[in-house]
């Protein structure tokens, strides 16, 4: 086309088929990310060396993952977005996990009096046992992906638990092996007695939080209802042409086009009658023609064209709208309530197209909604009840995750939708919600939440067993928790935010969707109004009723009843593990 270029034409290519410029892995802002992710964790570990090691493990297991699903890939029909997720979320997770067993492991070594192997074995098996079962529950939520029965979100949910499946195998495997390779090198040196000790601005937070419980609780509920506002005007669809790039051709053509024929020839839809009989078939098109022509919202209906024997008819209709509007919408549904011509004389019409797919798959996924968080409110709760021995504990969390979702989707629309701050995430053109990122936000972000609730509160239950002082196991526990969950949820907002600038418009979205996910439950609910229930509800939050007490399984995430090798020589029996 460079000739027709060179004689002053300007020349468009566009299609569903051409690739995104730049859209592949390894951009410019995944690599700002994981250099924010090396920082966060220097200033959380205070050790380069410590720093170091979440960044190796985690890409080793991202290496492993990735390349598990690129394999499978030759099997099995994959969207070049599974791979996007797979790496963008085992790099977030595998990241988050290591950092929660090393910075448990420092915490220990921290005591002089604590050997590297004891640290190690008792880091392993308490951070360890809960980065085991908050990974399973992230993978859960993923693979139940393919309960929407859409196959290629099926393949993305099940491609993404695959990495964060790596991931959690390398956090309990490969980091202990590196802890014990470093040694000593990574014991904590003394902090001079004028310094504030670890844990002083997560413990001020906390009393500052459950001071007033009841006010933070009301306050941090208004504004993330706030938040989940624009949620109410959610349209589902699939990023178009109009959504790539400003100085890509396919947006340019899209343009062209819409400007030239209308926004409605971007959103052609396909008519396709069979089965008629000979007798009756032309008169039956020229009238179904005749009929369409003047629908409400159709701009030009084409001639039938027909294969070789005449038993299928194509007939071709331009609306008057684009592929996202509204009225695109209605006009697909009118059309195929309205084939009662063709049924009378036997034969069937379909209404079908690249718009008329997306609109059904947008709606096959709203459907699948209700259910994907009907499972995931249950596994929540079960999976939680199990791990606290608690049915308050597990219902504050569901109602956090749920306002974290809602607050979370309200800013993907106010942004994506609304079209608001799209110069700063680069957006072309505002447009309906990626029709999966509802069902993929809700199964990543559960994970993930549960993730911050199991690290969290367990260190919280740990001091409440131990003292059975709940206002001081909240302050204690965040003490204790809050700086490493704060690291912890950066980095994966690092990570996610570094997708934000992708050309992609559907990983810019997901990406955008995660960080801000991830923020407003790390920072707000977890951290925030997480306390402040704890504070109200006090003690009742760690009773169970007797008779589910002895139907639930004892599961020891805080390491209560782990044992450890004696540092005395001779001594003959194993002693308890205590806590530092």
């Amino acid at each position: 086309m460079e000739p027709l270029r060179e004689a002053g034409l300007q020349v468009e290519f566009g299609g569903s088929v051409l690739p995104v410029a730049g859209g592949g892995i390894g951009g410019a802002g995944e690599i700002v990310g994981v250099i924010v992710a090396f920082v966060v964790l220097a200033v959380t570990l205070g050790s380069l060396l410590a720093a170091g090691l979440p960044l190796l493990t985690a890409l080793v297991g991202v290496a492993v993952g990735v390349m598990g699903v690129l394999f499978v890939s030759g099997f099995v029909e994959m969207t070049n977005t599974a791979t996007v997720l797979a790496l963008m979320i085992g790099l977030a997770v595998g990241i988050d996990y290591a950092l929660f067993v090393i910075s448990r492991h420092r915490e220990l070594l921290a005591d002089p009096g604590t050997r590297v192997e004891e640290a190690i074995a008792r880091a392993t098996a308490t951070a360890g046992t809960a980065v085991l079962f908050a990974g399973l529950t992230v993978v859960t939520a993923l693979a139940a992906l393919a309960l929407t029965g859409i196959p290629f979100l099926a393949v993305m949910g099940l491609a993404a638990a695959f990495t964060v499946l790596v991931a959690v195998t390398v956090a309990v495997t490969l980091v202990p092996a590196l802890l014990s390779y470093s040694g000593e090198r990574l014991r904590p040196r003394l902090r001079p007695t004028t310094r504030k000790p670890a844990g002083a601005w997560s413990m001020a937070w906390a009393r500052g939080v459950t001071r007033r419980p009841v006010i933070v609780l009301l306050t941090g509920t208004v504004l993330l209802t706030t938040l989940a506002l624009p949620a109410r005007n959610l349209r589902l669809g699939l990023p178009g042409n109009e959504s790539q790039p400003v100085a890509s051709t396919q947006h340019r053509g899209y343009q062209l086009l819409a400007e030239g024929f209308g926004p409605g020839f971007n959103a052609t839809l396909a008519v396709v009658v069979a089965d008629l009989p000979a007798a009756e078939r032309q008169q039956v098109l020229d009238g179904l023609r005749t009929t369409l022509t003047a629908e409400k919202g159709v701009a030009v209906v084409a001639p039938p064209v027909t294969n070789a024997d005449g038993s299928v008819a194509l007939l071709g209709i331009v609306p008057t709208t684009g592929p996202d509007d509204d009225a695109t919408t209605d006009l697909v549904h009118r059309l195929r309530d309205g084939h009662q011509t063709v049924t009378d004389a036997g034969g069937t019409m379909y209404v079908a197209g690249a718009t008329a797919a997306t609109i059904d798959i947008s709606a096959k996924l709203a459907d699948a909604l209700p259910l994907l968080l009907c499972i995931t409110v249950l596994l929540a709760l079960l999976l939680l009840t199990i791990a606290f021995r608690s049915l308050l504990v597990p219902l504050k969390a569901i109602v956090g995750f749920l306002l974290s979702i809602a607050a979370s989707l309200g800013a993907v629309v106010w942004v994506f939708q609304d079209g608001h701050l799209a110069g700063v995430v680069q957006l072309a053109a505002a447009a309906p919600i990626l029709c999966f990122l509802p069902v993929l936000v809700i199964g990543v972000l559960f994970g993930l939440a549960m993730d911050y609730e199991v690290f969290l509160v367990s260190r919280i239950r740990e001091h409440y067993q131990h003292t059975g002082n709940a206002h001081e196991a909240i302050t204690h526990g965040l003490a204790r928790s809050g700086r490493v969950v704060t690291a912890a949820a950066l980095i994966m907002a690092a990570v996610f935010g570094g997708f934000i600038f992708s050309p992609d418009p559907v990983i810019k979205s997901i990406g955008f969707a995660l960080t801000v996910g991830v923020l407003i439950d790390a920072f707000l609910v977890r951290l925030t109004l997480v306390p402040a229930a704890l504070a109200i509800l006090g003690d009742r939050a760690w009773s169970l009723p007797a008779r589910l007490d002895r139907l639930v399984p004892h599961v020891d995430i805080e390491g209560t009843t782990t044992t450890v090798a004696p540092t005395v020589p001779d001594s003959k029996e194993p002693v308890a593990a205590t806590r530092t």
